[in-house]
């Protein structure tokens, strides 16, 4: 278990990569969606640091 709490901020950076090409493969741009994809990278990204500061 802790093995994938190691990992969960790169889990969160890959959704926020998949709600970003889902607008792509739709053929529509909706700001909604993109601004969403945006945000769950950067919460990813905040939490792959937090953890990974904390495990050392």
């Amino acid at each position: 278990m802790s093995e994938f709490v190691k990992y969960i901020g790169v889990i969160i950076i890959l959704i926020g990569v998949a709600i970003l090409v889902t607008p792509f493969l739709m053929g529509t741009t909706s700001n909604a969606l993109l601004l969403t994809g945006l945000a769950v990278i950067i919460l990813g990204f905040i939490s792959f640091i937090a953890i990974w500061k904390r495990s050392n």
